[in-house]
């Protein structure tokens, strides 16, 4: 394994399903524009709630790139 040096971003996520697909849809709208996404961290995990049910769940989410040569 050569030596990387990583950027950090935050994305937060949003789903009416469940946590993982809030998490996968702030993937698949991040990897149409960076590249080279390679580990993540989950920093906070939210809900909203409307009329007293949860309506959406919200990942924020810290996503680590490769920084190109």
């Amino acid at each position: 394994m050569s030596d990387h040096v990583y950027k950090i971003i935050e994305i937060v996520g949003t789903s009416t399903k469940s946590i993982e697909d809030a998490v996968n849809n702030a993937l698949k709208k991040a990897s149409k524009t960076v590249r080279g996404m390679s580990w993540l961290q989950i920093v906070e995990t939210r809900g909203h709630i409307e009329k007293q049910k949860l309506t959406h769940w919200q990942v924020v989410v810290k996503v680590g790139f490769t920084l190109e040569d």
